[in-house]
């Protein structure tokens, strides 16, 4: 949440009763101005529809809300934030970096503590997003500002992070095909070993998303 001459807020969550009461206490009495939306997730943008039926009059953009573009600059809070194209978690994922502080609002590009699902099967692409990742280090942000988990304070080590385990399992991928796996369900069992059910599906699809980039490699 931003406040200032221009109150924004940086994702608009599901619509959560408790999340809307928060926003309302943080604006102490004022309007929200304007709701940035990092991508069509439903975690990231679902709540559109409840924070419009409370505050009608903010902008609503990405996500479901007016597309944004790559470079578009919003006067939000106190600061003025510049949008800033990063695909491949989802095809329309945004961050957005304040030019003063040199902050980026990262969405779902990294966070501390494990991975970012690439979901093939709905429009994520590994290629892409491995290109976004690069594409932020270059902008050198002071922090990261993640849609989950706590603020990255030294964004150039898990940015490198990331794209050194992104190589690692490449090479496992390719390690699993040639030892004759054929589908990633496959490949999922050969290289994630005791992966918890809830989570096979989720590795199945980044699996997929690695199968994609090396076929277009």
């Amino acid at each position: 949440m931003l406040t200032g001459p221009r109150s924004a807020l940086i994702d608009a969550g599901v619509g959560d009763p408790g999340h809307l009461d928060a926003i309302e206490r943080a604006l102490a009495g004022g309007p929200l101005d304007l709701v940035l939306v990092t991508h069509g997730h439903v975690d990231h943008a679902s709540g559109v529809a409840e924070l419009s039926r409370r505050w009608p009059r903010a902008i609503v953009r990405g996500g479901p809300g007016m597309p944004l573009r790559d470079g578009e600059a919003f006067e939000a809070g106190s600061t003025r934030l510049r949008a800033v194209l990063t695909p491949g978690h989802a095809p329309d994922h945004f961050c957005f970096l304040d030019e003063s502080t040199r902050d980026l609002f990262s969405g779902d590009l990294v966070r501390i503590g494990g991975t970012v699902v690439i979901p093939a099967s709905r429009g994520g692409d590994l290629r892409q997003y491995l290109e976004s990742l690069e594409r932020v280090r270059g902008l050198r942000p002071g922090r990261l500002l993640p849609g989950h988990g706590p603020v990255i304070e030294d964004p150039p080590a898990i940015i490198d992070e990331y794209l050194e385990h992104r190589r690692l399992r490449e090479r496992q991928v390719i390690a699993a095909l040639e030892a004759g796996c054929r589908t990633p369900a496959e490949i999922v069992a050969r290289v994630y070993p005791g992966l918890p059910p809830s989570l096979i599906a989720a590795a199945e699809d980044t699996v997929l998303a690695h199968l994609q980039k090396l076929r277009h490699h």
